[in-house]
């Protein structure tokens, strides 16, 4: 479990990096999306990913790691508009977002902990394209509880699906550096 989390910790300062450099480039403009947006714009991320494996063609360029690194990074984001009050200020200052992301990745973390010991570490012995389509299966999941109105009867909210699926990014992102060192 160290060589986990010292991996995870890695992949995750990747991905906070980025989020905090394009805040302090763009702002808060991701506040205008509604958290169904939010998940939209991650299944179009999901998708290009799973195409670029299937094709094993990228016409864009960008790589499918920095396609995970957005997932976990929407993902954030629509944990911190499910939060937000509705009549909350679209720009927010630099360190409440920082603050309220870092919040958000420590639940996050604190998550995969718990699952990562119940599990045993299974994700280690699994294809990088099943994560892909484990995050697939999960944001349609969570297309099906916002058109039910954010309701369940028995299955996790949308929290739960937006950290499974940073999570599952993550581990894809760490498989994907193993490769390298191969």
């Amino acid at each position: 479990m160290e060589k986990t989390l010292k991996q995870y910790d890695t992949a995750l300062s990747q991905c906070s990096d980025i989020f905090l450099k394009k805040n302090k480039d763009y702002g808060t403009a991701w506040r205008v999306l509604r958290p169904s947006s939010l998940t939209d714009q991650l299944y179009i991320k999901a998708e290009r990913i799973k195409s670029i494996e299937e094709s094993g063609v990228n016409k864009v360029g960008e790589s499918i790691e920095l396609e995970y690194v957005a997932l976990v990074n929407y993902s954030m984001m629509a944990l911190i508009q499910l939060d937000l009050p509705k009549n909350a200020p679209v720009e927010l200052k630099f360190e409440k977002t920082k603050e309220l992301y870092e919040n958000k990745i420590q639940i996050t973390r604190d998550l995969m902990i718990k699952k990562n010991h119940d599990y045993g570490e299974a994700w280690r012995n699994m294809r990088i394209s099943s994560l892909t389509d484990l995050i697939l299966m999960k944001l349609l999941r969570v297309k099906q509880i916002e058109d039910n109105e954010g309701k369940t009867i028995i299955s996790e909210g949308l929290d739960a699906n937006y950290m499974d699926i940073a999570n599952y990014a993550l581990f894809a992102l760490i498989k994907i550096e193993e490769s390298k060192e191969k």
